[in-house]
């Protein structure tokens, strides 16, 4: 409990700093900046999901995590898990993710959570 009061306190702080700008976003402005590919590979002991997250805005997403919903023959939900993708999405550009995760009859991967890069501003200290 300790440690995610202390994340989410220096979010916070971060996001008043006017460096980086955490909010909340509808499924519908998602889908219009980022886009997600994708694919299931076997090997080891669980499947893994491993690809691309493009960014179609003109800002860069940093601190991005993608939820990975398992999923039965009729589409509903089993469970789900949560992934770090690889670095900062450029704006117009794109970043790598891998998962392992638990055999299922099939996958949903969507963007979960990130924060927003403002640019330009300089400072310094």
């Amino acid at each position: 409990m300790r440690i995610r009061i202390a994340v989410l306190t220096i979010a916070a702080l971060l996001a008043s700093s006017g460096g980086v700008s955490a909010q909340p976003y509808a499924p519908q402005s998602l889908e219009r900046d980022f886009r997600i590919e994708w694919q299931v590979t076997a090997g080891g002991k669980e499947p893994t999901i491993e690809g691309y997250v493009y960014n179609r805005a003109m800002r860069t997403a940093e601190h991005m995590r993608l939820k990975i919903e398992r999923l039965d023959e009729t589409g509903r939900v089993l469970g789900s898990s949560t992934v770090p993708v690889f670095g900062a999405v450029p704006m117009d550009g794109r970043a790598y993710f891998r998962a392992s995760v638990p055999g299922a009859a099939s996958y949903r991967v969507q963007a979960l959570s990130f924060d927003w890069i403002e640019s330009g501003g300089g400072g310094g200290m």
